[in-house]
């Protein structure tokens, strides 16, 4: 997200993007939910490099905007405290960085944040890009991109009866190890398994996508390496242990979604054929790990994810992290997996790169086109009138599902945090600032709750479905499983709003 200053002379004087200009966004959002469905395009958006055409086209035109643009983007930089005397002492001309105090914040305090403004053209292009994609694309693909090729190095073999119960125990096994390993980890170990185990059935497609709401999506809400909107609240001063204290919203949708998943999959169960069903009890084989030593590679991608932050110091040592060491370790340890796992292993779990490649090229469009919603959301936000929890779970949770949750939950995060301060029921944060800890807890479930409605609202997701199709299972449309999500999880999502967030 590109912020706006706070101010108003500031934010009158540096026009916000019309709403024209979200047309590229809509247009990457309607190419994966349309062209699939079309017999004349259908094949030819198969092919990754087409779907990285159209990204690269509708990013380009966004990019077109910008750089015709009449002013510059406003970028906000850490001020050491030592220069506060120094700017009070010598105020800046107008177009010189400014300095912007949160709400009840003093001076003397918010004088750690700058502000000034691109110049117009080229140098406003470099800025979104510099945004967009080395700092909010290049850590988000290179986290699904180690977890992805790490976890592909697992592999569980075995194939047991695929029973309403026996799924279900999968389900809720996946839903725990996603905060563990977070949900890209989580879902490359366990996705296969699932596949296999139920290989023998015709009806898998809501069992698939009951994976992807359980182990995708919801079961990565604990810890801040299970979903990169956490890990994003994380680095903006979130307590790393505090999304335990999500365990309640974790737990409920949990069991709520193991229940109704059950008893789907037990009427599917019962309409299965008698020759499908003795061929899934032929085939039984007892299950088992292989390639484990990849789960030590996952504990360091893991570990480089929650300590490596350029901007604070490793583990209070004095020594603070150049840019980027977190994604260049993250790195090292995929090349140890390549160096310490067997090929067999790999090709025994039909590893490949198409699933991953599918996101990259898709997501590099997304991040760029998103750019415009998300400045115009970011400086209109406030006169949302957002004040409850309940308003925040929603828009939260609504936007998270196309506007892909991670840079949503800034989006809100920030907002939040402009509220004004009650006293109590205020999170102090590792900064020193505050925040109203219903609303977090409500942008936190928002964001990764409603990730699974759709799917670009989460990474993994589109690996799922990939994968599920690579092996056979004929995945529903972009539309198709929005219904599903519209008649599985909005339902469960007011429940959890009475319950947790009552208006």
């Amino acid at each position: 997200m590109i912020a706006l200053a706070d101010a108003g002379g500031a934010e009158a004087a540096h026009a916000i993007p019309s709403a024209f200009w979200m047309w590229p966004f809509v247009a990457i959002l309607l190419s994966i939910a349309i062209l699939p469905l079309m017999r004349r395009t259908h094949h030819w958006w198969e092919q990754n490099r087409n779907k990285l055409l159209v990204s690269a086209v509708l990013a380009l035109i966004t990019l077109f905007y910008y750089g015709l643009r009449g002013d510059g983007i406003p970028i906000h930089h850490a001020a050491p405290p030592q220069d506060v005397e120094q700017v009070d002492a010598h105020p800046p001309e107008p177009t010189a960085p400014q300095i912007h105090a949160a709400p009840d914040e003093p001076a003397d305090e918010a004088a750690h944040v700058e502000t000034h403004y691109s110049e117009p053209g080229l140098s406003t292009v470099f800025a979104v890009l510099d945004h967009a994609v080395l700092k909010e694309y290049v850590p988000f693909l290179t986290l699904l991109f180690a977890l992805y090729v790490i976890a592909g190095g697992i592999v569980v073999r075995g194939d047991i009866r695929a029973t309403p119960t026996a799924n279900t125990t999968i389900l809720g096994i996946g839903a725990v190890l996603a905060s563990l390993i977070g949900t890209t980890g989580a879902s490359m170990v366990l996705i296969r398994l699932l596949l296999k185990t139920n290989s023998e059935r015709k009806h898998v497609v809501h069992t698939v996508v009951f994976f992807i709401f359980l182990v995708s999506n919801i079961g990565g809400s604990l810890l801040p390496i299970g979903d990169p909107p956490l890990f994003l609240g994380y680095l903006r001063g979130v307590h790393f242990f505090w999304t335990l204290g999500l365990w309640q919203e974790w737990m409920l949708m949990v069991l709520l979604l193991l229940g109704v998943y059950w008893v789907w999959d037990l009427w599917a169960y019962r309409h299965e054929a008698v020759a499908d069903l003795s061929a899934d009890v032929a085939h039984v084989e007892p299950v088992h790990l292989a390639g484990t030593i990849n789960f030590l590679w996952i504990g360091g991608v893991v570990f480089a994810v929650a300590t490596l932050d350029s901007s604070k110091e490793f583990l209070g040592s004095g020594w603070t992290p150049f840019p980027y060491l977190r994604e260049i370790v993250q790195l090292a340890f995929v090349g140890l997996s390549l160096a310490t796992t067997s090929n067999v292993l790999r090709q025994e779990n039909k590893f490949n790169y198409v699933a991953i490649g599918e996101v990259a090229c898709v997501f590099i469009g997304i991040f760029i086109t998103m750019q415009i919603p998300l400045e115009i959301l970011n400086a209109r936000g406030a006169e949302l009138g957002l004040s409850q929890p309940w308003h925040f779970f929603w828009v939260t949770g609504m936007l998270s599902s196309f506007l892909d949750n991670a840079p949503t939950y800034v989006v809100f995060f920030e907002t939040a945090r402009t509220l004004p301060h009650t006293g109590a029921g205020m999170l102090m944060l590792n900064d020193g600032s505050e925040i109203r800890e219903p609303l977090l807890v409500a942008i936190s479930c928002g964001a990764v709750f409603m990730g699974a409605n759709s799917y670009i609202g989460n990474g993994p997701n589109f690996m799922v479905r990939t994968i599920a199709e690579q092996s056979g299972v004929k995945m529903p449309s972009f539309f198709g499983y929005m219904l599903y999500a519209g008649a599985v999880l909005i339902p469960l999502f007011v429940i959890i709003t009475f319950v947790f967030f009552r208006p």
